[in-house]
């Protein structure tokens, strides 16, 4: 039987079998390959979609806004200014009177039971595009760009690194999709910055079932030799207090990610990075640290962030493909790969 992803709810990788994100990101590469050659694919034309953002992000917001004109759909974007959601209106009362309107809807922000509400109380899909706990739209971009490096079905047995704050959304998200694409799976940081028990007790008997490992290190040496990708996140995650700065930067600067990391790993080793990061100072806040703080790259060097060997921006681009793919399997009734 074919997979079959119509009004589903995407809110975290858990919920989907290794079948239905294979299904995604066979979807995914195809959307991919008719924005390349000019194909018009306005396959959900006259529906509407509605973006609620509590956390501003240029590549989610961008990412579903181009993915959902493409697609031929009307797209509304609120930031927190234009929506009364969690202040004069229920986030249950807000779902159902979106899901009036809307034939889907994406949220990102902070608490994961807010985006559980919203999905409890629609009638349409619901995205989840980033909360505290979950990141699951970006795991497609991120499988996606490993296999366009080694190829489709190249990945089975691949390990991943995870270098830094592995506790944090992305590491959390990193280690399920892992563990379902059959890819060893290695958290790196201090014993303070590991994953929860919660979501590795989750992706163990997962990760057993596809013939591939989790392991959590404090190891460097011992994490990234042999390893075919490194994968690493900002040390502080948006909505957190500016004090957290210090103990942060003294805490994982040994896992900051540097050549001679990528030295240790396979041959034909890439590095991926959600974004944005801080490589250098040519931001507001990198200058900011490098002031307070006398350093000029935080969780990833300049010279790893700017080296062939380094996709981040294969993998930010990814975002608006795989993004396009769910929002086209969920609301699609035909749901077949195109």
């Amino acid at each position: 039987m074919g997979v079959n992803l119509y009004n589903r709810h995407f809110l975290k990788d858990l919920d989907f079998s290794t079948q239905e994100l294979e299904y995604l990101l066979d979807t995914a590469h195809a959307l991919k390959a008719m924005k390349k050659a000019g194909t018009p694919h306005r396959y959900l034309e006259g529906k509407n979609i509605v973006l609620l953002f509590q956390k501003t992000s240029t590549r989610t917001r961008c990412a579903f806004e181009v993915g959902g004109m493409d697609l031929g759909m009307g797209v509304t974007y609120l930031d927190p200014s234009g929506s009364q959601m969690g202040k004069k209106e229920s986030i249950a009362d807000t779902a159902q009177v979106l899901s009036r309107f809307y034939d889907g809807i994406e949220f990102r922000g902070f608490a994961q039971e807010d985006v559980e509400c919203l999905a409890e109380n629609s009638s349409v899909p619901v995205w989840n595009g980033l909360t505290t706990e979950w990141h699951p739209t970006q795991m497609i971009a991120d499988i996606m760009t490993v296999q366009e490096h080694f190829g489709h079905d190249n990945i089975k047995g691949k390990t991943l690194v995870f270098m830094g704050d592995a506790k944090n959304n992305v590491a959390r998200s990193l280690m399920v999709v892992c563990a379902k694409m059959g890819m060893n799976f290695v958290a790196c940081g201090p014993a303070s910055c590991m994953p929860s028990d919660d979501v590795v007790e989750a992706s163990l008997p997962i990760a057993q079932a596809n013939g591939c490992t989790i392991t959590l290190t404090e190891d460097v040496a011992a994490a990234c030799t042999g390893a075919d990708v490194i994968y690493t996140d900002v040390w502080v995650s948006m909505g957190e207090p500016e004090e957290v700065w210090a103990e942060r930067i003294a805490t994982l600067q040994p896992y900051r990610v540097t050549p001679q990391v990528m030295d240790m790993c396979a041959p034909g080793a890439i590095f991926l990075h959600c974004l944005p990061a801080f490589h250098d100072t040519k931001t507001t806040i990198g200058a900011d640290i490098a002031k307070k703080f006398g350093i000029t790259e935080m969780e990833v060097s300049d010279q790893v962030f700017s080296a062939p060997y380094s996709k981040v921006f294969d993998q930010a681009e990814n975002r608006m493909h795989s993004i396009k793919a769910i929002m086209y399997c969920t609301l699609s009734e035909t749901n077949q790969v195109i």
